[in-house]
């Protein structure tokens, strides 16, 4: 991967219209890993590795992890899953949010130890196949992302919301997001696509 990037943040040879429709799908669908996107801080040494099991979108890992080492670091840095987003990582942004057992939860403060015996759901599985599972589509059709950075964790933070209640008003769909920062201001379609997510999760049964 590949961290070049021009004086504004934007990757070199890139032109801006192309960078946000490579934004958009990427931070929408399942996210691949970006050019000039951060990457989580290796926890300090310490501790020898020892055997965990996890639950990921359906899928058993079983592998060899550190005791200190978030969930975050080893969903992206050893599945490769990199549609959880590397933000503050001290649990103020949310763009690392992942459900575990259905509940939103911020990825950078949970121990992948802790994460053991619960089901792990990303980014890459609300996917409906090769195509964009409801919530993501209702994001895209309500263009409810600027930079698209925040995308996946208010994806899986709507995700989370709508698991517990299927129809949430406009008040407890802002309480529900409210966990989750977006530095564009692009809120207002935030909460469309929230909504928009809903109906499509009823239509499509999920």
């Amino acid at each position: 991967m590949s961290d070049s990037t021009s004086d504004d943040g934007s990757p070199r040879g890139v032109s801006r219209r192309g960078f946000i429709t490579a934004v958009g799908a990427g931070a929408i669908g399942a996210a691949a890993a970006g050019r000039g996107e951060a990457r989580p801080e290796p926890p300090p040494p310490g501790g020898e590795p020892v055997k965990a099991v996890l639950s990921v979108n359906g899928r058993t890992h079983r592998l060899l992890v550190e005791p200190r080492w978030t969930l975050l670091f080893v969903l992206r840095e050893r599945l490769g899953l990199t549609g959880s987003k590397v933000g503050c990582e001290r649990g103020e942004c949310g763009a690392c949010t992942v459900l575990i057992d259905g509940v939103p939860r911020y990825s950078c403060l949970t121990l992948a130890l802790e994460a053991q015996g619960h089901a792990i759901t990303t980014l890459e599985g609300l996917m409906d196949g090769e195509g964009l599972g409801p919530v993501q589509r209702a994001f895209l059709e309500e263009d409810g992302y600027q930079c698209g950075y925040c995308t996946p964790g208010q994806v899986m933070a709507a995700e989370g919301l709508l698991r517990a209640n299927p129809a949430p008003s406009l008040d407890e769909i802002r309480v529900g997001m409210s966990g989750n920062l977006c530095r564009c201001g692009a809120y207002a379609h935030i909460f469309k696509a929230v909504r928009k997510a809903s109906e499509l999760k009823k239509a499509s049964g999920r």
